[in-house]
């Protein structure tokens, strides 16, 4: 119980977006040189992230893309082209530096934070933020992949991540994720809480055939069955067939929402997240940014439900946080336009707010 208020004060401190900043925004927007709207979704985020931040011209000096690693019971029923070892390795990974979102962060530069939620082993590194739960889930194909009490100290722990990052300066966050087999629990989540069928929501995850697809479909539906998660109760859907890196993530998106932070989430399993967090916490939907749409089915069933639009559509499907990466540059490029093009006035154009005055 105690958990359970921890975890509603936190979501009692998200607020609306500032209005006031966001027509600021729109404002300066309409007097820079260029049509009206022209820049489209760039202005669109433009707008957004002033009123997340409360500023007209906000700047992200400091950035940084939360992975949580946790494995996954389920992977026993082979639903994974993967063995789940791997997911520990991947730690290695990317503490080294050397995943594919290691690349793409120094390009953007931003900081990458791993933390062991779940992974079933003990990674060790000095960089490592190990904040295990559990050594991994329960098969969630025989019984709830973990407690309700344990989905709690999950969340709450990614919020803890994010106020200790926030403490150290950082301002924007990516949601990233690693653990062999959760794109099963991710399409389990999104099959509860949206209401599509097991069979739209699941997809290759590591590469599957077609056969291996209809397998982990039919795991996915035996999990469901047998657990019974409570559509109205986002917790107990991820106690009972979710993961701790997705409860993980759930948590580092309420705490960047009550701290302010934009929160770029990233693909299938980081929307998954996004969803549970939205259903915990509504008003948090507000300080998300759809950076892409995913290659891997269900994703566009839950950008719908939380009727987001993504960014980007280039056919990726890695996870890690990379599409979340790759948006920082559009974040980047929207603060740009903001602090360096010349208003109508400045530039000594014509056709800007005077011709807005005339038509009036």
């Amino acid at each position: 119980m105690e958990r359970e208020q921890q975890l509603k004060a936190w979501v009692q401190q998200i607020t609306a977006l500032d209005e006031a900043a966001q027509k600021a925004a729109a404002d300066h927007l309409d007097d820079l040189t260029k049509p009206p709207g022209s820049l489209g979704k760039l202005e669109e985020l433009t707008i957004r992230l002033a009123g997340i931040t409360g500023k007209k011209q906000p700047s992200f000096s400091k950035k940084a893309v939360i992975v949580m690693a946790s494995d996954h019971g389920v992977v026993e029923e082979g639903v994974s082209s993967f063995p789940a070892e791997v997911t520990q390795q991947m730690v290695h990974n990317f503490l080294a530096g050397g995943a594919a979102v290691n690349v793409l962060a120094r390009h953007a530069g931003a900081e990458v934070i791993c933390v062991d939620i779940g992974v079933n082993g003990e990674p060790v590194h000095p960089d490592l933020v190990s904040r295990s739960v559990r050594k991994g889930t329960a098969n969630m194909a025989k019984g709830p992949a973990m407690s309700r009490e344990e989905a709690l100290q999950a969340i709450l722990t990614g919020i803890d991540v994010v106020q200790e990052s926030v403490r150290k300066g950082t301002q924007l966050f990516v949601t990233g994720e690693m653990g062999i087999g959760n794109t099963t629990p991710s399409a389990a989540v999104t099959s509860v809480l949206t209401g599509v069928s097991v069979q739209e929501a699941t997809g290759k995850g590591t590469g599957l055939d077609q056969a291996g697809v209809q397998h982990k479909a039919n795991v996915i539906a035996r999990a469901i069955q047998l657990n019974q998660p409570a559509p109205n109760d986002p917790i107990d859907v991820l106690a009972k067939v979710g993961g701790l890196d997705i409860a993980g993530l759930a948590g580092v998106i309420i705490g960047s929402a009550a701290l302010k932070c934009p929160v770029v989430i990233d693909g299938y399993i980081s929307t998954a997240a996004a969803l549970v967090a939205s259903r915990i916490a509504p008003a948090c939907r507000n300080y998300m940014i759809a950076s892409h749409m995913s290659e891997e089915r269900g994703h566009a069933a839950l950008l719908q439900t939380l009727e987001l639009s993504p960014l980007l559509q280039v056919g990726m499907r890695l996870g890690e946080g990379t599409g979340g990466v790759l948006c920082l540059h559009l974040i980047e490029a929207a603060g740009r336009i903001m602090d360096e093009m010349a208003t109508f006035s400045s530039a000594g154009v014509s056709g800007g707010n005077e011709k807005a005055e005339a038509e009036l």
